[in-house]
């Protein structure tokens, strides 16, 4: 059977390539509590099983991918980074720059105290820290430096098998941090402090448990019968809108036919008006028009929910109950704010959360009344956008140019490489997609397509070259490399959790909490602090911290590389 397969992997290289992958996510997907491996650790795991057959897949192809990855990871991140870099995020901006800085220098520290070499510390720190993209941005160094090629593959293999070693317990460790460790020192109950945040983030309204829902916030579209004596009758659709506010008019039946509200001069006894609004709202509306009736035969108004991002320097900064208030202005009386994501992670949707430029909308209403909600607004996302290739083009070959760019940290040669210019790169386009709607399109579906697919394409083909020598690797280092990384794991996490606390003066649990995650660029100890939460609240410190600490510690990998001068 293994001859078979050596035969066909030899014929077709690339079958192994799509075969580790899809066998890497599946491995990826088993769950030990709340620990799943996920799929990007499962496919370099795979691959480097499946190396051990001696595949051989061009190097190219890893090189274009990782690109692809670290692009649009800076795409999506712009808007929130460049956000950050101002006085009101500077103590998010502060924590989440130390955050990236011990963790480099806890590597640095380890490196030479048990002389790793360039790669397995670069490894170190990929896994330690739970930052996939080090692996390409110092793999990258690895290949430029003036060693002989079988250095440069060996450092490149402990790069992966680095990874592969403290991934696991890099990804635990921020879990028990923040579920277990942190609360228990500090005396807080997490669901409680999540609750109070919100409580105080919505104006003193209750914050609900997982699964429930405010019914007097939920938008609804209702049906009213105009009696004789009904206060309606005979005002204009203007007028009545202005009686029942934060609801609206949407249609007319009357003898049988429906007749949209702008047809409608003055309402007569006997109408069915169509109002839609929050069902706090929709109460008022009742005592104003008249009893509730069911849908006439035939009836028929149609709504839709829109998407659109935040471009708008008049709302970037503000609050969500400031947009409350622009959306209840005459002319966009019909459009109501369901929802708002930021990074791809629902915010919580409260009167004192702020918006930033790049947030998601999520809007429900008219379509003509949407669309004057959007010109205010930003720029609609829709299934039918298309990527604008020029800029994509453009963006793209000017990573790679910056990835040339060489200079020196105390006379050491660092170049950031290809996949820290194309980072760069994509910060400097997502931004300017976002203040100039018009240029740039990378719709949410194509970027995050090439953010995932990229990566697991290029651990993919690290796993499969690292092959034989990651097994003789870990073998040697194993053990060692593992407590290194409970270190590198745990000692940037206690650190800066008491320096944030204690000198930048975050003292909220949840904001401190989400800082600490969001610093170590940890999804799987922010998926723990939001189900520790129980509601959103952890996403607003998140969000800014994990765009920052993106861009720092995927830098660090070439850094790491030019400041160890130790070769295999």
């Amino acid at each position: 059977m293994m001859d078979i397969l050596d035969k066909l992997f030899d014929a077709a290289p690339l079958l192994a390539l799509f075969l580790t992958v899809a066998i890497g996510y599946l491995v990826g997907k088993l769950t030990i509590g709340r620990f799943v491996l996920g799929g990007i650790a499962g496919t370099l795991i795979v691959g480097v099983v499946v190396g051990q057959l001696d595949i051989h897949i061009d190097a190219g192809i890893k090189t274009v991918f990782f690109a692809l990855f670290i692009y649009a990871v800076g795409f999506q991140g712009g808007p929130q980074f460049f956000r950050a870099l101002n006085l009101k995020s500077l103590n998010e901006l502060v924590s989440a720059f130390a955050m990236c800085l011990v963790g480099l220098i806890c590597v640095l520290a380890a490196a030479w105290l048990f002389g790793l070499d360039r790669g397995t510390a670069a490894g170190l720190a990929a896994g330690g820290l739970t930052q996939s993209a080090i692996i390409g941005t110092a793999g990258d160094a690895i290949a430029r430096l003036d060693v002989s090629a079988a250095e440069i593959k060996q450092m490149q293999t402990n790069v992966a098998v680095g990874y592969a070693v403290c991934y696991i317990f890099g990804s635990l460790g921020p879990i028990i941090m923040v579920s277990w460790f942190f609360p228990t020192v500090m005396g807080w109950d997490v669901r409680e402090e999540a609750r109070k945040l919100a409580q105080r983030m919505s104006g003193g309204k209750a914050e609900l448990e997982p699964g429930q829902y405010e019914a007097v916030r939920r938008v609804d579209t209702r049906i009213y019968t105009l009696a004789d004596g009904s206060a309606a009758v005979g005002k204009s659709i203007a007028d009545a809108d202005g009686s029942i506010s934060g609801a609206d008019i949407e249609a007319v039946t009357r003898a049988g036919k429906t007749l949209p509200a702008a047809e409608v001069q003055a309402l007569q006894a006997g109408d069915d008006v169509v109002v839609t609004g929050e069902t706090d709202d929709l109460h008022q509306a009742r005592l104003f028009f008249g009893p509730e009736a069911p849908p006439p035969a035939g009836m028929s108004v149609v709504e839709e929910n829109r998407d659109l991002v935040l471009t708008s320097p008049a709302l970037a900064g503000r609050t969500i109950d400031d947009l409350h208030g622009e959306l209840r202005s005459d002319n966009r009386r019909g459009a109501y704010l369901i929802g708002a994501r930021r990074l791809g992670r629902d915010l919580p949707v409260l009167p004192d959360v702020e918006l930033h430029k790049g947030d998601e909308l999520i809007l429900t209403g008219a379509p003509a009344d949407l669309d004057t909600a959007q010109k205010l607004i930003g720029y609609r996302i829709s299934a039918a956008a298309v990527t604008d290739f020029i800029f994509f083009g453009i963006g793209m070959a000017l990573g790679m140019l910056i990835g040339l760019i060489q200079f020196r940290i105390a006379g050491i040669p660092v170049t950031i490489g290809t996949g820290g210019g194309c980072l760069l790169s994509g910060l400097l386009f997502g931004w300017l997609r976002s203040t100039h709607p018009r240029f740039a399109a990378l719709p949410p579906g194509a970027s995050n397509f090439l953010r995932d697919f990229g990566l697991a394409v290029f651990v993919g083909v690290v796993g499969l070259s690292a092959g034989p020598q990651a097994i003789t690797t870990m073998q040697q280092h194993g053990l060692t490399l593992f407590l290194l990384g409970v270190g590198v794991t745990l000692i940037p996490q206690v650190v800066v959790f008491y320096f944030s606390y204690y000198v930048l003066r975050i003292r909220n649990p949840i904001e401190a909490l989400g800082c600490l995650v969001g610093g170590r660029s940890a999804n799987p100890g922010f998926a723990a602090l939001l189900d520790k939460a129980g509601n959103a609240t952890p996403v607003v410190p998140f969000t800014v911290t994990y765009a920052v600490a993106n861009v720092f510690l995927t830098l660090w990998g070439p850094i790491i590389v030019g400041v160890i001068a130790v070769n295999p």
